[in-house]
């Protein structure tokens, strides 16, 4: 019963990711455009986990009504330094997937909105040891590129597409355990780019049943596993 569920919400999801593929991609080569939607994919990922971990930890603390998405950013900085030691990273309140894609329509500037907020997420792990993960993680998502659009306004147009078309994506909530399905939908994604652009240059992506099958097949018999290693790890199926 589970196994289905699980194969009908990924079904679901893949139809959903192939409408958004068609609808956005216009003139910009596939290839090129993954960045954009997996970019933003991360960037509602890395938002809403860190999200869930701070109520998470506010509420048992005692604060049961609290949400870190509508906290002021001036009370938010106080626990800055202690956020990055525990997560590696940072982002303000008014800086969250789900608050900037709530206002977007109405951001005239939300292409130099975008492009503060990464180099704020980025920035936040300077001086820190998880820095060189952080370092031009958003590099690849360029805000302001002629691809997007002719124009500011037809770039943000764009932009503001993609917000609501990642944010409308059933990725699930991370209290209710179902975070697979942003694994499922990166990996959906890069198959689905990879069959035009990465084939050809003899890259393969594995299917997500043979990974699962694999894995399955090098635990049988094992209680636990002390080491993996994976020489080609690509997105991290088989992990």
């Amino acid at each position: 019963m589970i196994l289905k569920v699980k194969e009908a919400q990924r079904a679901e999801l893949h139809k959903t990711i192939w409408r958004i593929a068609n609808d956005l991609r216009g003139s910009v080569d596939g290839w090129d455009f993954k960045s954009y939607v997996l970019g933003m994919l991360f960037y509602r990922f890395i938002s809403e986990n860190l999200t869930e971990y701070l109520n998470r930890q506010e509420r048992a603390a005692g604060a049961s009504d609290f949400d870190y998405a509508k906290l002021p950013d001036e009370q938010a900085e106080f626990g800055r330094e202690t956020t990055v030691a525990e997560k590696g990273f940072f982002i303000l309140p008014s800086e969250l997937f789900a608050n900037v894609r709530s206002e977007a329509k109405n951001n005239e500037n939300l292409n130099e909105t975008l492009e503060t907020i990464f180099k704020d997420i980025e920035g936040s792990a300077v001086g820190t040891d998880s820095e060189d993960d952080l370092k031009g993680l958003f590099d690849d998502l360029d805000v302001n590129s002629n691809r997007l659009g002719n124009t500011v306004a037809k770039r943000n147009a764009t932009l503001v597409k993609l917000l609501e078309a990642i944010g409308d994506l059933p990725l699930g909530d991370f209290e209710d355990n179902t975070i697979d399905l942003f694994g499922d939908a990166y990996e959906y994604l890069m198959g689905m780019y990879a069959s035009s652009a990465g084939k050809s240059g003899g890259e393969y992506y594995t299917p997500q049943e043979v990974s699962e099958l694999l894995a399955r097949i090098t635990v049988v018999g094992k209680t636990s596993v002390n080491k993996v290693y994976d020489p080609a790890v690509g997105s991290g199926s088989l992990l």
